[in-house]
């Protein structure tokens, strides 16, 4: 099984991915936990960054996370040594979420990555789209940090391949705009990131802001002392997004793409 996923990584990504989207889009529908702005356009905005950051991404790279670690593992170097092989997967996939946590808390306190971070914080919706609206130098950093990272661990593919799909399917889970069952929903936020953890990311208030940092595994933000239970205006009331970036000339692609260039 793990040598079909790694002979067909983009098949099996690109499948899941467009599963769990179509899949969440429709849970928005027909359970929605608040109302979002923005209707349709903001959300091909949102999608058209994705496209953007995709390529931008084919043309900077020319080894991607999953290619690097799949001709590093095959020199038997890193993590590859370790026995037996599914302890160095889980170990490998511990380290990208914990080192994925401990980016996107950094990309909070320095302003010039702030710079870029904040485009994702603008969208004053939070929906499934949310999750795929980051800017392109943001996203090229991002795999930057990745890939050094499995070049100074040897972290195996399919370790890698993991974290990949659960890096996007995480993304889109914990942005969905879905109503969860309140008990079920406090179960799971001991293990995994759930939407109501993560709105409270994106509220306006910048304490709730510095705050729930995870993308899967919720136990970062409880170790690491940066988790918030709740958002002091409630999940449905809360206002999401940043003062500085309301209007809807904030909200275009342009603006999106020149923003990380403008003062707040």
């Amino acid at each position: 099984m793990s040598a079909w996923l790694l002979e067909n990584e983009p098949q099996v990504r690109l499948a899941i991915f467009l599963t769990i989207f179509a899949v969440l889009i429709l849970l928005q529908r027909a359970v929605p936990r608040r109302a979002v702005p923005g209707g349709w356009a903001r959300r091909a905005t949102n999608l058209s960054l994705v496209v953007i950051d995709t390529l931008i991404l084919r043309i900077a790279f020319p080894l991607l996370a999953f290619d690097l670690a799949v001709r590093l593992q095959a020199s038997g170097g890193g993590m590859a040594g370790v026995e037996p092989g599914w302890l160095a997967v889980i170990l490998g996939v511990l380290l990208l979420d914990c080192a994925i946590y401990w980016q996107h808390r950094i990309t909070h306190k320095i302003p010039l990555l702030w710079r870029l971070h904040r485009v994702h914080h603008a969208d004053t919706g939070f929906d499934v789209t949310t999750a795929v609206r980051f800017h392109p130098f943001e996203i090229v950093l991002s795999m930057a940090i990745k890939l050094g990272l499995i070049a100074l661990f040897g972290i195996p593919a399919l370790a890698v391949l993991i974290f990949e799909i659960l890096l996007s399917a995480g993304s889109l889970f914990t942005h969905a705009n879905i109503r969860i069952p309140a008990g079920f929903e406090r179960r799971l936020r001991w293990l995994l990131v759930t939407p109501e953890m993560h709105r409270i990311h994106h509220s306006v208030h910048p304490d709730e802001t510095d705050s729930n940092y995870g993308f899967h595994l919720s136990f970062w933000d409880r170790v690491f002392g940066s988790y918030r239970d709740q958002a002091r205006d409630g999940q449905t009331m809360m206002q999401i997004g940043l003062h500085e970036f309301r209007e809807a000339n904030d909200q275009s692609l342009w603006a999106l793409l020149i923003n990380p260039f403008r003062r707040a």
